[in-house]
């Protein structure tokens, strides 16, 4: 079992830089929110979806979206949620939204994107570009921000996803 972390560590050893280079350093940097800061530890599937989201906004003509750790925070506990019923869903994404705005005073807006059990970011992120509702999202041209998790049942390749997106006062 150790040899496997020890892989593990040094997969990540190897992929996290080979990530790092491909967003630029703000990208990957918190961003204080109501003089606290939050920290996520993000995986590197996880900065990859968010480098693929943000090349494909640059793409057509749209900024690129600052990562928030607090919105991944909340995409995690909605994992957790899903994963514990091991089916994709919105739900309670009214309370979500509620949360991020008393946490976050100064969102217009909240929105969100899940998925389940693709095995590729390529491969969720075309999903999501498929579905004109998930495109949508992805293409509102007043974002600012967004966060993501990207989490499986312990033993299993059956990932899912949750990707949140708001809308900051400028």
């Amino acid at each position: 079992m150790s040899h496997i972390k020890h892989i593990g560590v040094l997969l990540i050893g190897f992929i996290l830089p080979f990530l790092l280079v491909l967003c630029s350093p703000s990208d990957v940097i918190s961003v204080p929110i109501a003089q606290k800061e939050y920290t996520y530890d993000y995986s590197p599937i996880e900065l990859e979806t968010m480098c693929l989201i943000n090349d494909y906004r640059v793409s057509i003509g749209l900024n690129k979206l600052e990562i928030n750790n607090y919105l991944s925070i909340k995409c995690e506990e909605h994992n957790t949620h899903m994963l514990l019923n091991d089916t994709p869903c919105h739900d309670d994404f009214v309370g979500r939204s509620e949360d991020i705005m008393t946490t976050i005073p100064s969102t217009i807006s909240v929105h969100e994107n899940v998925a389940y059990h693709y095995h590729s970011v390529r491969g969720v992120l075309n999903a999501w570009l498929a579905s004109p509702t998930h495109k949508a999202i992805i293409e509102l041209p007043n974002l600012t921000h967004f966060g993501i998790s990207i989490r499986a049942h312990e033993g299993s390749d059956k990932l899912f996803y949750t990707n949140i997106f708001i809308e900051i006062k400028k």
